[in-house]
């Protein structure tokens, strides 16, 4: 029978955000906080406590926003080359324990702890690549199983892995999920304001 999988998590804090304007959208006001320590705080409410964070833009404001969180920061110096580097900056951060890694936005902090919990339940065994789906919609988080580890790393430019799942379709697990917060990400200042208006 196997055991309980070990799950880490990314949290991909690097990026410029540039239309957001000239502010960090990470360190935009949420709900009271910074954006990325939202969006952190439900990763650690989905029980994960390996918790590794790629910063490069600003990094040291987002580290100072995340003070005092049991993180481990991974600065990622080619973050100028696109999200991929981020990505392959925080997987090769990940110990030989990991069976399976929850890569997630810094941009997205409506996603809840539940929704995180919800992607761990479906994760059966290393081949499985679990996404979440609202209404159809696929969405973000994504938890790769460690059999893509290696795939993930070979990724290039200033794009997420969608590439790699529709290479590896049969390996997909969908999970439905029972928000949107998986779908929704906040990329300018006009989507942000509305948000914190309401």
């Amino acid at each position: 029978m196997r055991t309980k999988p070990v799950i880490a998590a990314i949290v991909l804090a690097a990026g410029r955000s540039t239309r957001m304007g000239e502010i960090n959208k990470l360190l935009a006001n949420f709900n009271g906080q910074p954006m990325v320590a939202q969006t952190l705080a439900q990763v650690q409410a989905a029980g994960i406590r390996q918790i590794c964070v790629v910063t490069g833009h600003e990094a040291e404001k987002i580290e100072a926003a995340l003070a005092g969180h049991e993180v481990r920061f991974v600065r990622n110096e080619n973050f100028r080359n696109g999200l991929s580097t981020s990505l392959i900056t925080g997987i090769r951060a990940l110990g030989s324990e990991v069976d399976g890694v929850v890569v997630m936005l810094g941009d997205m902090p409506l996603v809840s702890g539940a929704d995180i919990r919800r992607l761990i339940a479906g994760f059966q065994k290393s081949s499985d690549i679990c996404v979440p789906v609202w209404q159809g919609r696929r969405g973000n988080p994504v938890l790769w199983g460690r059999d893509y580890f290696s795939g993930l790393q070979e990724l290039t430019g200033d794009k997420g892995a969608r590439d790699l799942i529709n290479q590896f379709s049969d390996d997909v697990i969908e999970v439905e999920m029972m928000g949107d917060g998986v779908v929704r990400d906040f990329d300018t200042a006009v989507e942000l304001a509305e948000r914190n208006k309401g």
